[in-house]
């Protein structure tokens, strides 16, 4: 948080802001906040960080300073503030554990309506709602212990500031660095000299565009000129004819301002205000807005901003002005002269915008489409004007101007000239929109792609904007003839409105006679959530540096298939700073990798790159910046080969790996005979980033005698510990892996983070010195993999009452350039295509695609959720040809406790169909059905859907000899014990659950117990934490060694029963008895003979069921979850609110995986969507308005820990339920479009497939280029 003293109206602000975008010269003269000055675990927590962790609000704990910072800053500014500010304070954090929900839960403790005893301890949440049944709990933390808040007893901002800053003529400021010297003048005539003795010199005001530039795009600026504190710059005034805005005022003081002169002014005044203030809502997110400045808005000239259109549309002006003097220049359809070019001169500075008052006869609308509704890009945006003849609908005066369509911003001249003079009725839209095809085409292969629909979308705002003008016309011009608007048109145009989040999580009270010292199926806060709170987690790059340590540049591939002719370091070396350049002629060991027996992945690529990203060799330098630097002067010449990116590539190329799948049960050919009804279809499931919070990392300690101690931010140490010793040619016993915590990992953390400490070793071991790595987003993002894409074709037999009979299916999966985890994942595939459905005859397929894409790696499901989404594809194409509900088609085939799958394993205590009934009894999922049916009768362009959707999920490694944990457990002789054991902690509750199965063991509270990190010294042979098996096997190990010490505990126990557990540590120690026990878990066997497709390869499976309904925007493709309810069957919970987390956050997650996430590529193999500002993941705004979660209760699990289940990938697929829901919705569009409901839906269901899915009459429109005959901007692999 920045806090800044204006000595012109002797206020303070409080401002969140990116400190990543924050220059350190910015913030001269000016207060500011982190995480760990308002409160810490050895003072006294700030109520903003207790509130969150108590609430569970935070689980890897990477982004939970962020949280903590913008609820921080929103309080220092607004000290009970409404959901819908804390909902907007969180627009720019992200989070990929919580899914959000109790984030926004824990912090609606502090608004009126989540507290009206006014924060203090008489709360009204703390009266126990009505609860369903007799020991089933809602409540998963209590308010009643939260500190009350009093923003009075807040940091007072320092006084010295204060001081300093009351200057009668305001310094310039000049701060001078090796590449950037930076002013900061405090007159506008210091910048004008400024800016007249450099004209290239940058402004710069937010850097949110500078500092992107520098960043990924090589930009050096040398001269930077800050005119944040410019009197003339900075101002707003309401004037005679509109609001002059000074040009560095923020995003944030500019609507804040409209939003007053809005109240203030008749209606018809504002009404280009009120367009803008709306879109302000959704351009980029708070911490942005709080620094963007207008001014930047109109320098940057992006094709794509989402204020430019409105500015244009507005016909808003300029000011400028230079040491030559002052102009305004209009902007219209010149001011943009070409991509990021505008009329402004090199000498000039923006001094301030003019933004017009309306008149009564004219009307102004903003919209803007983008990829996610919150902090995202747009896809298409406009600004639209028109002004009507006083006292009719006769066009005056009309401006349509469009964003990302061009180039530049631009506008739809000849639609413009035509629609002056014409009447505002229904003939005006089949006019007008034949015209618009033709001012604003997009030939095939255009930038940014998606022709089509964004063709589609400047159609569907001109039906918008035509829809809106024409209910407010029609409320003043009663007598307009022809100009009714359909009552079911008229949702059309309703402005997007999100209810505050809320929902309930219900879930079994442990028995009344448990002991208060057994904390097994308690709601305990995470173990480390009051460090990540505080910012006293410790994480891989919060370490300090040795004072010897080095850094890691990379050097990468920039082709994605190419031979190497050579390689030159000799420029990268001539840095000062830099120590050597690594590559493959410096592994002393091997410098093969992989997870196949061929190992057919390296460390370091040598006469081949198969990979766009994949590493080359490293440099070593003093710091990351001169690594880095240094690594891109690394000149690599490549002859390029031929490559293949995706799946429809490798099956035309027949590129394969040669291991493959085929699984078979009865014979599909007799059941195809027998059938009523034969389907066939395809559908492609794409890629998704595991986007963890904290990348990649890597410390690497060189010792005595070729010992290696590797500090890893990885899910398999003994992994990494593997390749380190193999990479250095020593045994694994000279390697030591630590890991004390992730930043988030869902399987993306095992192989290519075992590649990256063994590539940091085998630095260390040149150098002779420490040497740290952790990579930049982007990095992460070309080297590390995805979510295997899948392209499914699928067969399937039925009777005419919707039996399954025979189903035949082949699962293509995108492999990528090596094998990593694709085998297993693959093997998961075939064992999940089935999800929840009996087949008597079932033949698989399973392909591997070998193409030139970085290799795809493990993610939470494991392919199973892809393989499950084909399930459930299959079984609504059913219900259709059938004329049966989705429901009676899952029931008739469901499968019954005993039953075999098609793999052969029996299914034991199966859950399925309670979960199933729960979920549509506590849904009201048949009053809500007609409730949907209801809306969509009524309206024609949004329409709402409705879907449920079970799960089965098999639990254990597929390799038995993985199934297998380790734990060492000491009790010292003050009664305190410490626990280790083989899994690592990233955010999934790991520690706390084996500290409870710990208390639970010994019958000790869980205070006394501790678990300081994960280490190869301490537990070897550790499996990955990984399959959702961590709990069941590291719980088994950390019980039996508790098991035995408790045991050599009893003879002490029986002599003082009356005495305490320090008195019989104590006289065990004293009676010289061991204290330190190892521990051994392992699961029952698994097996799966793949000759005789038979076997049981799961330990158990996990079910559950979760019922979704969305309203989509017909005219965009836009969607809101309105409501999601999910019954999940975990057993006997360990855990309940960490197991509640997890299944929010695998469901968000999931909602990522099969809605949100467009992972896209370059024909030539360059990952497109890289970063934050590309690549979209669900945000605050994208989780269910209503989000409601049972744990299936008295459903003991008898094959796991504590009767426990499995938690962290089995509610991952239950977001399946919005895809099939926005697939219900659009088949009610189709419906009033009078086309077939049948249709074809990919994963993701993005806002591009959603609105082109909903044929109509401008869809029809628009021309549709023929696949082959031009090469696509982007490709999904």
């Amino acid at each position: 948080m920045v806090s800044r003293y204006s000595p012109t109206d002797k206020t303070i602000s409080h401002v969140a802001v990116n400190a990543c975008l924050t220059p350190i010269c910015s913030v001269h003269g000016m207060a500011v906040t982190t995480v760990e000055g308002i409160g810490s675990t050895t003072t006294r927590l700030h109520p903003v960080q207790e509130r969150l962790a108590k609430a569970h609000g935070s689980q890897c704990g990477f982004c939970t300073p962020g949280m903590v910072m913008s609820m921080y800053a929103l309080l220092r500014n607004r000290p009970q503030p409404t959901m819908e500010e804390i909902e907007s304070a969180f627009e720019g954090n992200l989070c990929r554990c919580t899914g959000y929900r109790p984030i926004l839960q824990g912090y609606k403790t502090f608004t009126k309506e989540g507290c009206c005893g006014g924060n203090k301890a008489a709360c009204c949440r703390n009266i126990s709602s009505g609860v369903p049944e007799e020991g089933v709990s809602v409540n998963m933390f209590n308010p009643s212990e939260f500190m009350p808040y009093d923003p009075s007893q807040e940091f007072i901002f320092p006084p010295e500031l204060m001081v300093n800053l009351n200057e009668t003529t305001p310094k310039m400021h000049k701060f001078a660095g090796d590449n950037v010297t930076w002013f900061r003048p405090g007159t506008l005539e210091q910048l004008l000299e400024l800016k007249t003795n450099d004209r290239q010199a940058k402004i710069v005001a937010g850097n949110s565009e500078i500092g992107v530039e520098v960043k990924f795009k090589n930009q050096c600026y040398p001269v930077l000129i800050d005119v944040n504190h410019i009197l003339e710059l900075t101002g707003v005034e309401t004037t005679p004819s509109g609001v002059r805005i000074g040009a560095a005022v923020s995003l944030t003081s500019t609507g804040n301002y409209l939003k007053q002169i809005i109240q203030k002014e008749p209606e018809h005044k504002t009404r280009i205000f009120a367009a803008i203030v709306e879109m302000l809502r959704w351009f980029a997110g708070k911490q942005i807005r709080n620094v963007a400045c207008i001014g930047g808005n109109i320098a940057t000239s992006s094709p794509i901003s989402d204020l430019n259109p409105l500015l244009i549309a507005a016909v808003c002006s300029v000011e400028l002005v230079s040491s030559s003097g002052k102009r305004t220049v209009t902007m219209d359809g010149n001011f943009f002269t070409g991509y990021r070019k505008n009329a402004i001169r090199a000498e000039e500075v923006i001094l301030a915008i003019n933004v017009p008052f309306t008149t009564e006869n004219e009307y102004f609308y903003g919209y803007k489409q983008a990829q996610r509704r919150e902090d995202d890009i747009a896809i298409v945006n406009a600004g639209m004007r028109v002004v009507f003849k006083p006292g009719t609908d006769k066009v005056q005066d009309c401006t349509l101007a469009y964003g990302g369509m061009a180039p530049t911003t631009i506008l739809a001249k000849e639609t413009m000239k035509a629609i002056k003079g014409r009447s505002w009725n229904d003939s005006l839209v089949d006019a007008m929109t034949p015209l618009l095809v033709e001012d604003l085409p997009l030939p095939p292969g255009s930038p940014g792609g998606m022709e089509p629909y964004r063709q589609s979308l400047t159609l569907s705002f001109f039906f918008k904007f035509y829809l809106a003008v024409l209910e407010q016309i029609s409320s003043k011009l009663p007598g307009l003839r022809g100009s009714t608007i359909p009552s079911s048109y008229k949702s059309a145009n309703l402005p997007y409105h999100k209810t505050s989040a809320r929902g309930v999580q219900m879930y079994q009270e442990v028995p009344s006679g448990q002991p208060d010292s057994d904390a097994v199926g308690r709601p305990l806060t995470h173990q480390s959530a009051f460090k990540q709170v505080t910012g006293e987690a410790i994480y891989l790059d919060d370490m300090p540096p040795n004072e010897t340590e080095l850094y890691l540049g990379l050097v990468l591939s920039k082709k994605a298939h190419a031979n190497i002719l050579s390689v030159d370091s000799s420029e990268a070396l001539a840095v000062d700073g830099v120590h050597t350049y690594v590559s493959s002629d410096d592994v002393p060991g091997s410098n093969f990798s992989g997870t196949s027996a061929e190992y057919d992945d390296v460390l370091f690529a040598e006469k081949e790159v198969i990979s766009v990203g994949q590493v080359i060799g490293v440099v070593v330098a003093d710091n990351q910046i001169i690594a880095q630097r240094a690594a891109k002067l690394v000149q690599v010449e490549y002859e390029e080969l031929p490559a293949i990116i995706t799946i429809a590539d490798a099956i035309e190329e027949s590129s394969f790996y040669p291991e493959g799948y085929r699984l078979r049960k009865g014979n599909a050919e007799e059941g195809f005979e027998s059938s009523d009804h034969i389907i066939e279809g395809e559908i492609k499931i794409g890629a998704q980033e595991h986007f963890y919070l904290e990348t990649i990392a890597t410390l690497v300690i060189p010792g005595e005698g070729g010992e290696m101690e590797v500090i890893s931010a990885s899910q398999a140490p003994s992994r990494v510990q593997t390749m380190v010793a193999r990479a250095l040619g020593v045994a694994k016993h000279r390697v030591v892996c630590r890991v004390k915590r992730l930043g988030g990992g869902f399987g993306g953390k095992i192989t290519k983070s075992s590649v990256y400490a063994a590539i940091c070793a085998v630095a260390a071991n040149k150098v002779k010195q420490p040497v740290r790595l952790m990579l930049d987003r982007n990095e992460d993002m070309m080297t590390s993999g995805t979510r295997h894409p899948y392209l499914a074709q699928y067969k399937v037999g039925v009777t005419s009452y919707g039996q399954l009979k025979a189903l035949e299916i082949n699962m293509y999966s995108n492999a990528g350039s090596t094998y990593d985890f694709s085998v297993n994942v693959l093997e998961r595939t075939m064992f999940h295509v089935d999800n929840c459905y009996k087949c008597p005859n079932v033949s698989v397929n399973g392909i591997l695609c070998r193409t030139n894409l970085a290799s795809n790696t493990g993610f939470r499901g494991f392919g199973s959720p892809q393989a499950m989404l084909v399930a459930e594809t299959i079984m609504s194409e059913i219900a259709l040809k059938c004329g049966l509900t989705q429901i009676k088609v899952r029931d008739i085939n469901f499968y019954q406790e005993g039953d075999l799958t098609h793999y052969g394993q029996e299914l034991k205590h199966c859950t399925l169909e309670r979960c199933w009934e729960e979920c549509l009894m506590k849904s009201d999922y048949d009053s809500r059905r007609r409730d949907v049916e209801r809306y969509n009768s009524k309206n024609r362009w949004r329409k709402r859907g409705l879907a449920i959707i079970p799960t089965k999920f098999g639990i254990s490694f597929n390799q038995n000899y993985r199934n297998q944990a380790g734990a060492l457990v000491h009790i010292y002789n003050d009664g305190s014990v410490l626990v280790s054991h083989g899994g690592t902690e990233m955010g999934q509750g790991l520690h706390t659950k084996m500290i409870q199965v710990a208390s639970r063991t010994l019958r000790i509270p869980q205070e006394k117990i501790h678990i300081s990190e994960t280490s190869t010294s301490n537990v070897p042979n550790t499996s990955n934490t990984a399959a959702s098996f961590s709990s069941d096997l590291n719980g088994m190990a950390v019980k039996d060694a508790c098991e035995s010490l408790l045991h050599r505990l009893e003879p002490y126990i029986r002599d003082d029963p009356k005495g305490s557990w320090e008195s019989w540590v104590d006289a065990a120690y004293k009676d010289r008895v061991s204290l330190s026990s190892t521990g051994f878990g392992k699961a029952r066997q698994v097996n799966y003979n793949w000759e005789t497709c038979q076997g049981e390869p799961y330990a158990y499976f996990v079910y559950g069921a979760a019922v979704s309904e969305v309203e989509i925007d017909c005219l965009t493709g836009d969607h809101q979850v309105l409501r999601t309810d999910i019954v999940m069957d975990v057993g006997d919970s360990l855990n309940p609110a960490i197991d509640v987390g997890q299944i929010e956050g695998g469901f968000v997650q999931g909602y990522g995986l099969f809605v949100l996430e467009d992972y896209r590529v370059s024909p030539s193999g360059q990952l497109l969507t890289i970063g934050p500002g590309f690549y979209k993941i669900p945000s605050f705004g994208d989780i269910p308005a209503e989000f409601n979660v049972s744990l299936l209760t008295r459903a003991p699990n008898p094959f796991a820990i504590c009767s426990s289940k499995a938690v962290g990938e089995p509610p991952l697929f239950l977001a399946a339920s919005v895809f099939f829901a926005i697939k219900n919705a659009i088949q009610s569009a189709r419906d009033d479009a009078g086309i077939s409901r049948a249709f074809r839906l990919d994963s993701p269901a993005t806002a591009e497939r959603i609105r082109m899915a909903c044929q109509d009459r401008f869809t029809n429109q628009i021309p549709t280029p023929e696949e082959g005959t031009y090469t696509p901007f982007f490709l999904r692999p």
